[in-house]
């Protein structure tokens, strides 16, 4: 069984007519920003076989993203090193969704979030639905749309910092990234928050004194 449409006919029978499905990727890496995506689908124009973006295949999800682009709002936004250093990477993540849902180029009027937590700053009704992208058409669509933006913003980097493997790990803690940042050392990419870069730019300085 995967998703269908059942929470967006839901909410639009309680009266809210354009509902947004939330989902974000990137909470995990040890690099890059995080980045979440809005998508308001056409219920008549619903790309065939979505899902949770981790149960599909590479060529899928960018066959799907292509799909998805063409007949659904979508919006993509980050949440940079910077804020995820700043502000912690929960909030950031939540940052992330509320900027996706603002730059829509419809209004929508409920939100459906992937996750226990609705972001406090969102600006309209909302629910948060745990593994929300197994569950709804529209969260699916969207945490589509978010991994292949995000893949191809890491792929992107790996250009101009090679050698931590970002085009094949896209930042997260694989044990060849792990290796390249004791190797090569830490880029302003590099969440500086997160333990294994802090305990690195520690022990350098540690061993600079």
């Amino acid at each position: 069984m995967g998703p269908d449409y059942s929470l967006e006919n839901e909410a639009q029978a309680a009266g809210h007519v354009l509902v947004a499905g939330v989902d974000e990727v990137g909470r995990g890496p040890l690099a890059g920003p995080v980045t979440a995506a809005a998508v308001v689908l056409d219920p008549a124009r619903i790309p065939a076989g979505l899902n949770d973006s981790k149960k599909l295949s590479a060529a899928r999800r960018a066959a799907l993203y292509d799909e998805i682009a063409a007949v659904a709002h979508v919006s993509i936004a980050h949440a940079s090193v910077e804020e995820i250093d700043e502000i912690n990477i929960l909030r950031a993540s939540h940052l992330a969704m509320e900027r996706a849902v603002a730059g829509l180029p419809v209004t929508a009027d409920y939100a459906l979030i992937d996750g226990n937590l609705i972001p406090r700053d969102l600006r309209l009704p909302a629910r948060a639905v745990i593994k929300g992208d197994a569950l709804s058409l529209s969260i699916s669509a969207a945490s589509i749309m978010a991994k292949i933006c995000r893949d191809r913003l890491m792929w992107d980097l790996a250009q101009h910092y090679p050698g931590y493997g970002w085009e094949t790990n896209a930042g997260y803690p694989s044990k060849s990234h792990k290796e390249a940042l004791r190797n090569l050392g830490v880029t302003p990419h590099h969440r500086r928050s997160f333990k294994p870069v802090h305990n690195i730019l520690y022990q350098d300085n540690f061993v600079s004194d």
